[in-house]
């Protein structure tokens, strides 16, 4: 087996990492996502950017990613005094599993196509050169 996927086989695997991996998450965002799945109810972005200790832009922008990649979703709360302001949690794990799961298994079907492309184009050639 070559030593570029030894290596990755050999790597920790960690589900944050697969984020990282499936949906081309950030250290950022990573953490963002774990503070939404840890907390007990929705959070709006001032308290995101507080915890987090980065700019309300920064948290921001952290957020919209997550909610791009379906593991966040943000909901519209009601303020007390009237208005309104958006808060953020985590999509589903079910949700996020399933999507996941549906990329992992397009991956897996668009690998095999390449391989039997390279199977058809090299295997023919390299066995008729081979009979010359």
């Amino acid at each position: 087996m070559p030593d570029a996927i030894q290596k990755q086989l050999q790597k920790d695997r960690e589900w944050e990492r697969l984020l990282d991996c499936m949906f081309g998450l950030n250290t950022l965002d990573r953490g963002v996502f774990r503070l939404l799945a840890e907390s007990s109810e929705p959070l709006t972005v001032d308290h995101i950017a507080k915890f987090i200790g980065k700019e309300r832009t920064t948290a921001y922008r952290s957020v919209k990613r997550l909610e791009e990649t379906g593991v966040a979703v943000q909901e519209q709360e009601s303020c007390p005094k009237g208005g309104y302001h958006h808060v953020y949690r985590t999509a589903d794990p079910d949700e996020i599993a399933d999507s996941l799961q549906h990329m992992l298994n397009q991956w897996y079907a668009e690998t095999g196509q390449l391989i039997q492309e390279f199977r058809d184009i090299y295997g023919e050639n390299h066995s008729s050169e081979i009979h010359q």
